[in-house]
């Protein structure tokens, strides 16, 4: 790295500002992974590493005093886990270089460095070590993607100031150096600056935006929430590009943000623009679809959630996930059409989405809770079977509606895998299960009660004294005595 010292890009946004000053306007820097993160480090890595982060007032020297060789892939290594180290890291660069690399490290030790500097917004040295990068002719795009990013997540510095200075380094303000500048500004959450940057871009370099520049501001609208600034950028996109049916980023983001914006409008304000693209045969993607389908399930419009649905999915081609089948399963459900929700569950397996355990725990308590006891009980064998085992509130409801209405083979088997995986409420399930039984099905009671006691799961003494009195009208006195010696023993 140069030691020349000459004004840079970033320097204008905080000319006569003490560094106190700067330091107080500015965010603490962020945490950095470090070598203690990683317990599989190679030995020589990790030593490299320690002095590194040691308080040692001369690194070179103990550098040399450890007396280890440095290849290319170990300055990489060491340089990753130094973020928190800046200085020291610098210090470890140059030494690499001179002591064992004959000055030639590779480019992506060469970006590492300047990442790690602006990372800490040590950006004159940064500035220092692009400028010695250009003599070597090592400049990239990705050497500017980090400068951009750094310089975006400091207030006060001006990545767009750092985009039209980028000749003095030989480098060309092009398309994809101007999306790498608002990428870099949008995940700063500084929307205004990216747009702001359009026309300066323009005009100081002739650099226009392309599909790919308006996909990035709306991403930057939608993780903003502004709808509205989305709706000015969407116009200016068309306007300047008209429709295009590959660029369905843009419009998956421009949708997302209104449909998710909650507003009393946002649902039918998106379908309307969804309307619009469909004249153009352009079309959101499967962000959209995710969040459309959530706006239906809280509008409760299951309608229009089921054209939609199979527009992209049956017409379209798009493959469902997970989270897409669970959102129209609950519409199905929450509207009264619990049976329904089965033949989402069937189709699940046809895309290659399988259920887990909350998809099915949703249609079970959906077909519980709707009185579809057959499709119930069917969906409880088969999660059963592929080892996905029901929550508290479906084991305790399940047991209670299959014994209210005497199912009793399934609410048995329900309470056998209850108590094969200690599901809970054990006590509550077991004790419910006892008393439900006692008047059709005494003998199944006196050994689900048996089995209780042996297993440590509490009998309560109202359950044991229903118990007495179902036995006592079949003069079975004595099997009550039995357990009730036991359930004293235990």
């Amino acid at each position: 790295m140069s030691d020349r010292r000459e004004k840079r890009p970033s320097d204008a946004a905080g000319a006569g500002d003490g560094p106190e000053a700067k330091r107080a306007r500015e965010p603490a820097a962020p945490a950095f992974p470090t070598y203690k993160d990683a317990p599989d480090l190679a030995p020589k890595i990790r030593l490299l590493c320690e002095i590194l982060a040691s308080s040692a007032s001369d690194v070179e020297a103990a550098l040399d005093d450890a007396d280890v060789r440095v290849t290319t892939s170990d300055v990489e290594q060491v340089l990753r886990f130094s973020y928190a180290h800046p200085r020291g890291a610098a210090a470890f660069f140059r030494w690499a270089g001179h002591r064992h690399l004959h000055h030639q490290h590779s480019p992506y030790s060469w970006n590492l460095i300047i990442d790690l500097l602006g990372k800490n917004r040590l950006f004159d040295p940064m500035w220092d070590t692009v400028g010695s990068m250009r003599a070597q002719g090592l400049l990239s795009l990705a050497t500017f993607a980090s400068v951009f990013s750094s310089l975006a997540a400091s207030p006060t510095s001006s990545p767009l100031k750092a985009f039209v200075e980028m000749p003095r380094y030989g480098m060309d303000r092009d398309t994809p150096a101007l999306n790498s500048l608002l990428s870099a500004l949008c995940r700063a959450s500084r929307l205004d600056d990216a747009r702001a940057a359009i026309p300066v871009a323009r005009a100081e370099a002739g650099t226009r935006p392309d599909a790919d520049s308006y996909a990035i501001l709306l991403e930057g609208c939608e993780a903003a929430g502004n709808a509205a600034v989305a709706r000015e950028v969407f116009d200016e996109m068309v306007h300047a590009l008209d429709f295009d049916p590959a660029n369905v980023p843009a419009y998956d983001s421009f949708l997302t943000t209104l449909v998710s914006s909650g507003s009393s409008t946002a649902l039918s304000d998106a379908m309307e623009y969804l309307a619009v693209l469909r004249r153009y045969r352009c079309s959101p993607g499967e962000k959209f679809l995710r969040a459309a389908l959530a706006a239906h399930l809280e509008a409760r419009e299951l309608r229009s959630a089921v054209v939609l649905w199979d527009d992209f999915v049956l017409r379209r081609g798009l493959v469902p996930d997970k989270e897409m089948y669970n959102t129209m399963i609950m519409l199905q459900g929450t509207l009264g059409h619990a049976e329904v929700t089965v033949k989402y569950l069937d189709d699940m397996a046809i895309y290659g989405v399988f259920p887990d355990t909350d998809t099915y725990n949703v249609v079970l308590k959906l077909l519980l809770k709707g009185r579809k006891l057959r499709e119930a009980s069917a969906i409880f064998k088969e999660m059963v079977k592929n080892e996905c085992w029901p929550n508290e509130a479906n084991c305790s409801l399940a047991l209670s509606v299959f014994l209210d209405t005497r199912d009793w083979e399934t609410g048995i088997k329900v309470w056998k895998c209850m108590a094969a995986n200690s599901l809970p409420p054990l006590e509550e399930g077991g004790n419910m299960l006892v008393s439900k039984l006692k008047d059709e099905m005494l003998p199944e009671a006196c050994k689900y009660a048996e089995d209780m006691i042996d297993q440590g799961i509490k009998l309560s003494s109202s359950t044991l004294a229903k118990l007495r009195h179902s036995l006592g009208k079949v003069k079975k006195g004595d099997i009550h005595d039995r357990l009730l010696a036991k359930w004293k023993a235990h």
